[in-house]
């Protein structure tokens, strides 16, 4: 097997965690970003929601959308705020962490700014979604999807019980 079926479809999910964006519209570029991604995979958009910046809210609508989808992408409260919770909002709720993914996340956000270090974005497994917390920032979210995106469908094959692996290329 060199890659999935082309005729193969994923359902993704988006979460914008927000104090400010308490609905999702036009301005919430982050979430745009992913969903654009996800025409991409080719996923279809299954769920998106803006919640705000509190445990239980983030818990609630994470189960939600993880029930309905293959990949849950979050964007927002990874950094070292106060009201930044998101990683304590999703860790309790995974079957188990993907440690690798979220290392090359902010190994390529280092490339462009010291501050990537200080973004606690997790990965992990529930049930049968991948999830992914991302930064806030639109360039955070473009920067962080590029350097997960190549192993991404490899992934959500493995999730889904498709465990056979793909050729080496050359």
């Amino acid at each position: 097997m060199t890659d999935l079926p082309a005729e193969k479809r994923w359902r993704g999910a988006e979460i914008t965690v927000s104090d400010s964006r308490r609905g999702v519209d036009s301005d919430d570029r982050s979430g745009d970003v992913i969903v654009a991604r996800f025409a991409l995979l080719p996923a279809d958009v299954v769920a998106r929601q803006s919640v705000a910046d509190d445990i239980e809210r983030i818990r609630k609508a994470v189960r939600q959308c993880a029930q309905a989808a293959d990949v849950l992408i979050l964007t927002g409260g990874t950094g070292l705020g106060p009201r930044d919770v998101t990683p304590q909002a999703l860790t309790p709720l995974f079957d188990y962490e993907v440690p690798g993914m979220a290392e090359v996340m902010r190994q390529e956000g280092l490339k462009s700014t010291p501050h990537a270090m200080l973004s606690r974005q997790v990965v992990g497994v529930l049930g049968h979604c991948l999830v992914l917390s991302l930064p806030g920032s639109p360039a955070a979210v473009a920067e962080c999807l590029d350097a997960v995106w190549p192993a991404l469908p490899h992934a959500l094959a493995l999730v889904s019980g498709d465990t056979r692996h793909p050729e080496p290329t050359a």
